[in-house]
């Protein structure tokens, strides 16, 4: 949600925020619906001011006798009160359009951001590790001997349609074995506080979390109204909606592992095979409260935290600034981190890590109580991922190949696995 009054003040600097974002300047619209909702305002108040001053007089003229002047004065209350009930309602729409119209702005970039269009302009900052060799023509993971006979397509298709997997034998335990080293991680290493929290969510959680009303479609909807969670990002820093904290709260780290569920709306064709693509997925997600001028630093450290983890097992990645026209929605700077899979010879997203600024704030009116007093500030959202679970196992997988079609394991699975390192053709661990 953008700062009406900072668009008043300066809408040329809205407007290049947008256009840095390839959007088309909005703040003419924007100035324009907001004039006309506070005119309506003030001429509501002024009607309400005459009604109350008639209210006033109605007694007077009753005690006087003037049963004339009582009758108009009376009247003229009746008129101006449903005068005052109209404008009123008027105001109320006004301000639900202002309302839905910046609800629908992307957030702007913040100064550092690379101008671009689309991924091909995304900035490498860092690459980390050696891409693997092989004496063989690397595979994807679906078609690893080890893994084919564990990853089970085509009976999830059965049961729930395309984009679904059932993981069966070692990979299934693999695959929960990733989720809470990442988990162990953050709390032991990471300093972050656990939180298990639900899959479904209200409206006002989705709104809050800047995915309502723009990204409904690519959501799933129950038919009582709850929402499925696209990530564990949306309960977690609803956390503190409607909340006013102290400043010596802050920061509030959280860590969770959930389920998740996307349509994967307007994706079609685009990774059909295998999981890396998925209607429900899990993962690990991280999410900080800041205060604003420890915003920046807080995402370098939840940068760092999902590096990190990555760098355990052993995978090679790089890290690239997304540019303008690549950034999410409620993004103010995103950084994304890519694993190096063989199978595909290309790095693929494993995390997001993303500050919004006071953008999620301002929806849910999440603030603090300045130290140093004063009124209450809007607060500082960060989110990220610590990982992508399906992911980091596809990652593992296609590392850790070998030619005779088994999976060496990263060691430090090797405690969440009882000792176990690879993975047979059959599916066992050994």
């Amino acid at each position: 949600m953008h700062d009406i009054r900072a668009i008043r003040t300066n809408p040329d600097a809205f407007d290049a925020a947008l256009a840095r974002r390839g959007d088309a300047p909005l703040s003419s619209d924007i100035l324009a619906l907001d004039s006309a909702r506070r005119a309506k305002i003030q001429a509501a108040e002024a009607a309400q001011a005459e009604q109350n001053a008639a209210s006033k007089e109605v007694g007077a003229a009753k005690a006087k006798g003037d049963e004339a002047e009582f009758e108009r004065l009376r009247a003229l209350v009746f008129e101006k009160k449903a005068e005052v009930a109209a404008m009123q309602a008027e105001a109320k729409e006004l301000d639900a359009k202002l309302t839905d119209m910046l609800a629908r702005i992307p957030n702007a970039p913040a100064d550092d951001v690379p101008e671009g269009a689309d991924e091909n302009d995304n900035v490498e900052v860092k690459r980390w590790g050696d891409v693997p060799t092989f004496a063989f023509a690397a595979r994807e993971h679906y078609d690893i001997e080890a893994v084919a006979a564990s990853m089970d397509f085509e009976t999830a298709a059965k049961t729930s349609g395309a984009r679904f997997v059932m993981l069966k034998r070692g990979v299934a335990r693999i695959h929960r074995a990733l989720a809470q080293f990442m988990l162990d991680t953050h709390v032991d290493e990471n300093d972050l506080t656990e939180v298990n929290t639900p899959v479904l969510v209200r409206d006002e959680a989705m709104y809050g979390t800047d995915k309502l009303p723009k990204f409904g479609e690519d959501s799933y909807r129950t038919k009582e109204g709850m929402w499925l969670v696209p990530t564990s990002e949306v309960p977690l820093t609803y956390t503190v909606a409607g909340d006013t904290l102290e400043a010596t709260d802050l920061p509030r780290r959280m860590t969770a592992h959930t389920l998740c569920f996307r349509s994967e709306a307007g994706s079609a064709g685009r990774d059909t095979s295998g999981m890396l693509r998925q209607h429900q997925f899990e993962k690990v997600e991280m999410v900080s409260i800041t205060l604003p001028e420890e915003s920046d630093a807080e995402q370098q450290r939840m940068l760092s935290c999902a590096e990190g983890l990555l760098e355990k097992l052993g995978v090679p990645y790089r890290t690239v600034i997304l540019c303008t026209g690549d950034m999410g929605f409620g993004a103010r700077r995103t950084y994304d981190i890519e694993a190096w899979l063989p199978g595909q010879n290309a790095y693929r997203e494993i995390s997001s890590v993303s500050t919004t600024g006071d953008f999620q704030a301002r929806r849910m009116n999440a603030r603090f109580k300045p130290a140093e007093g004063g009124k209450p500030q809007f607060v500082h959202t960060l989110n990220g991922s610590g990982l992508a679970v399906g992911r980091c196992l596809i990652a593992v997988l296609e590392n850790g190949q070998q030619e005779d079609g088994t999976v060496v394991l990263p060691a430090v699975l090797a405690p969440y696995l009882g000792g176990k390192t690879t993975l047979n053709t059959d599916g066992t661990l050994a």
